[in-house]
């Protein structure tokens, strides 16, 4: 599509040839509270072994097997899951207009493993900034400009908005775990019940006993496992670094998610269910949190695991999931919220104010009460965006097939 004087001329997705080695081009940016990287889809190998490896290549992550303690100096990854994504973007027509397909790869800095069942709400809040800088979606003009992003990895559609100064520059904002103001988004999730079950509440209940713990297993955006932090004698206002430091804390959480994942009846990527190795090992679902009374301004206090790993806030998905929850009646988030109305016949926006580490993440959940089910048509947050760089990235170790590969693109 055009683009106009806003925006820097379209850059070529193609890889090159550089003191004979091939560079890879690249968008390294950050999205709410998440790093990673936006590539163009069709400037990756079709073929899954070929793509995998050169994502591995970019972000530092082992090409086989076992790496524990990575710091993925090799590459653009930072160890954390949260520095560990990667978006495949491109541009279809939808109705007469263009929208954004998004596919996200989640890898993990100790092991060659790639993760391609789960979105990311933090990172998709980069994806509008991308195209818009690349130049595979028009310029903005002055004012407010939306776009639809169709996630392949839930199916879940989100509408991304962010407005034009008169300056030419973004509007702005601040949010919780970023220093600064930057580029403000924000994004509003459709239809994000079931995302990955194709349940609102996956078990067929609103609370289950698991392994003696009191849990909610709801699917908003995604599927997560919602557990009492007084009975792990937790208050979801301890530091993550304290809460990663108790070992039998995490085995305990470790045992619960898994135990609960297969309750909720989570599959692999292949259809089959996971096994009970399978979710205790797994980097993305379910997500975990325990929750507990507000002690500020919020409506709810919440520490959130991703699951293996404790999150310095609180990932956008799993934010809108709670507040979700915060309106059923019978979830345990639900007995511990304060200061919300109850959902009405009438289709309303509920504000949900949840304390993290890093401050408040304000959602909204647009719904109503429909007989003995929440009703949800859609989860809303505000985030922030920036790119941290553009530029080409040299593959010193590229394998010859993906060497062959990448040279008959040049």
């Amino acid at each position: 599509m055009m683009t106009t004087s806003l925006l820097p001329a379209l850059p070529d997705f193609l890889p090159r040839l550089r003191c004979g080695v091939i560079e890879f081009p690249v968008h390294h940016m950050r999205g709410g509270t998440s790093t990673g990287l936006v590539l163009h889809a069709a400037s990756v190998p079709a073929d899954l072994a070929l793509r995998e490896e050169l994502l591995r290549h970019l972000m530092g992550a082992p090409l086989s097997g076992q790496l524990p303690g990575n710091r993925q100096i090799t590459g653009l990854g930072r160890g954390a899951p949260t520095s560990n994504k990667v978006f495949l973007v491109e541009v279809e027509q939808h109705a007469g207009q263009p929208r954004l397909v998004s596919t996200l790869a989640q890898l993990a800095g100790g092991h060659a493993g790639i993760d391609w069942s789960v979105n990311c709400g933090n990172m998709s809040s980069a994806l509008q900034l991308w195209g818009l800088d690349s130049g595979v979606i028009e310029a903005l003009a002055i004012g407010p400009h939306a776009i639809d992003i169709r996630n392949t990895n839930t199916g879940v559609i989100t509408t991304s908005r962010m407005a034009r100064e008169p300056d030419g520059s973004f509007a702005a904002t601040g949010i919780p775990g970023v220093p600064g103001s930057f580029p403000r988004v924000d994004l509003f999730l459709q239809q994000p019940v079931g995302a990955k079950t194709g349940k609102l509440l996956p078990t067929g209940k609103a609370q289950d006993k698991v392994l003696g713990y009191d849990a909610s297993c709801v699917d908003v955006a995604v599927p997560m496992v919602i557990a009492l932090a007084s009975q792990f004698g937790k208050t979801a206002r301890e530091s993550i670094a304290e809460l990663e430091a108790d070992a039998a804390f995490m085995h305990a959480i470790r045992q619960v998610w898994s135990a609960a994942g297969q309750l909720m009846g989570l599959r692999r990527g292949d259809g089959q269910p996971m096994s009970l190795d399978e979710l205790g090992r797994s980097e993305t679902i379910p997500k975990f949190c325990i929750v507990g009374p507000a002690s500020g301004e919020g409506n709810i206090a919440v520490r959130y695991f991703t699951p293996q790993a404790g999150h310095a806030s609180l990932a956008v998905s799993g934010g809108c999931c709670l507040a979700a929850a915060c309106l059923m009646p019978g979830t345990v988030a639900h007995d511990l919220a304060r200061g919300l109305p109850a959902a009405g016949a009438d289709e309303a926006e509920i504000a949900v104010g949840i304390e993290n580490p890093a401050g408040i993440l304000d959602t909204s959940i647009v719904a109503r009460q429909d007989g003995d089910t929440l009703a949800i048509r859609s989860a809303a947050y505000r985030r922030s965006t920036q790119i941290l760089l553009r530029g080409h990235v040299p593959l010193y170790q590229a394998s010859p097939p993906l060497k062959a590969w990448l040279l008959k693109q040049l």
